[in-house]
């Protein structure tokens, strides 16, 4: 099973993802975080792409694309989930070449989706222990009553007007995207509403419409 994971910053594609490797054996592949993993290692793509991000750049295509190649190859082109990748048409078509000259082709490709309405109110009650780093969330996982609220905080990103702008940001970017796998009858709609488990289960229930259909 090969599939891509499409989904708004706090639409829960993460957990979901997740969900997928632990529950379906799928590796998670995140172009993000090996984008981190690479610049904390000192790697070669990695002192490259450090360049442009310390100076606020988005990391050329190229780059990223070595990192997805690199990362699909090693789990044998098989039982993945790409997330975050491809954010761009050009590199849909790559992706679509790779796995065919590899003899192989994508399974789906999942939108998730939410209004904005319910994306605004999760991620701005998203608070971080700016000591450790830790994440909590106002509702569902709270900061514990021993820690001191002076150190728990509220990134500039989760703020209400932050958000609408990556919202704004991630639709004109990924719009073209997957109207192309729609083209071509890749893409399925997931309603990203609902606890993180009935949402599984509606990518549960696409993922095997797919395997029936392929």
């Amino acid at each position: 099973m090969k599939l891509v994971l499409f989904g708004p910053p706090g639409v829960g594609k993460g957990s979901q993802a997740r969900f997928l490797s632990k529950r379906e054996g799928l590796t998670h592949i995140s172009t993000g975080v090996l984008l981190r993993r690479a610049i904390r290692g000192g790697t070669e793509v990695g002192e490259q792409a450090k360049a442009y991000v310390e100076s606020g750049k988005l990391v050329p295509g190229p780059l990223v694309r070595v990192l997805a190649e690199d990362a699909m190859t090693m789990v044998g082109l098989d039982r993945f989930v790409l997330d975050g990748y491809p954010r761009t048409i050009e590199q849909a078509e790559w992706l679509d070449s790779f796995l065919i000259e590899a003899g192989t082709q994508l399974d789906t490709v999942l939108s998730l989706a939410c209004s904005d309405e319910v994306i605004i109110d999760r991620l701005s009650k998203r608070r971080v222990n700016k000591e450790t780093g830790e994440n909590y969330h106002l509702d569902f996982k709270p900061p514990p009553s021993d820690v001191s609220p002076n150190v728990i905080i509220q990134r500039k990103d989760d703020m209400p007007d932050a958000i609408k702008h990556r919202l704004e940001i991630y639709d004109k970017e990924t719009h073209p995207v997957q109207d192309w796998y729609r083209q071509r009858g890749m893409l399925k709609d997931i309603d990203g509403d609902g606890s993180f488990e009935e949402v599984y289960e509606r990518i549960r229930t696409a993922i095997l419409e797919a395997e029936s259909t392929s």
